[in-house]
């Protein structure tokens, strides 16, 4: 339980009884929870959009957008404009890139980024909820929560002692890349060829992602870890749109 509430503050928002002492296993363990902690936003965003019914399409999106950002404190979006910054700036130098994301500061690649996949988000989403398709709210966080294990298990962390070090030591290769394989195969059988075709285009971005920071930077942070599961909601978004 504990672990499942480390999570929770971690990847959310949400009110939850604060954890102070927090261990290097428990911190490492917590990655096993954060699929359940994306079924978690998504079931909250799937409520919220149901107590929006009556709203008009665009209102109940920008506000079911609205919501997801301050559920999760825009943290990863956070790690989305670091990177975006740092990709730009750093001229294909590693350290150079590493040394940009440690800024507080946005540029201007930041800011069109974030600016282009909310507009991306807030499109999909009124086309979902256009469609009845609510449910579908539940897929994103879930989806691309999932996707962190397998990062940190098949990706070197390369900042020293940090968090990703401790998930990577504390979860086995099995438990890490077993669950996602698990979650991915319940959500083809349940969609049909909807989830499997969400399935290829959440796998083609993940590799394609995580090939770019192992060209750049022979691994990844936490920042780029963020991009990720930003990149990864807003493509479940949009092909869960298109193919209905």
């Amino acid at each position: 339980m504990r672990s499942f509430i480390i999570a929770i503050q971690f990847l959310t928002r949400i009110p939850v009884p604060v954890i102070g002492d927090i261990s290097e296993r428990e911190a490492g363990r917590s990655l096993l929870y954060y699929p359940l902690v994306g079924l978690l936003i998504g079931l909250l965003l799937y409520a919220l959009n149901g107590m929006l019914a009556n709203a008009g399409e665009s209102l109940q999106a920008a506000l079911v957008l609205a919501a997801w950002v301050l559920i999760t404190g825009a943290l990863h979006l956070d790690g989305l404009a670091d990177s975006a910054d740092a990709w730009l700036g750093g001229l294909g130098d590693k350290e150079r890139t590493m040394m940009i994301m440690k800024d507080p500061r946005s540029g201007p690649a930041a800011i069109v980024l974030i600016v282009l996949l909310l507009l991306i988000k807030f499109a999909a989403l009124e086309a979902i909820i256009a469609d009845d398709n609510g449910w579908l709210l539940i897929l994103a966080p879930l989806l691309a929560r999932t996707a962190l294990p397998v990062l940190f298990q098949t990706t070197p962390y390369v900042r020293a002692g940090g968090l990703g070090s401790a998930m990577s030591e504390y979860v086995s290769s099995l438990e890490g890349i077993l669950l996602p394989l698990l979650i991915s195969f319940a959500v083809i059988i349940l969609m049909g060829w909807s989830g499997l075709w969400i399935i290829i285009a959440v796998m083609i971005s993940f590799m394609l992602l995580r090939g770019m920071m192992i060209k750049r930077l022979e691994g990844t942070t936490g920042d780029t870890a963020g991009a990720l599961l930003e990149v990864i909601e807003a493509v479940v978004l949009v092909v869960a749109a298109l193919v209905k």
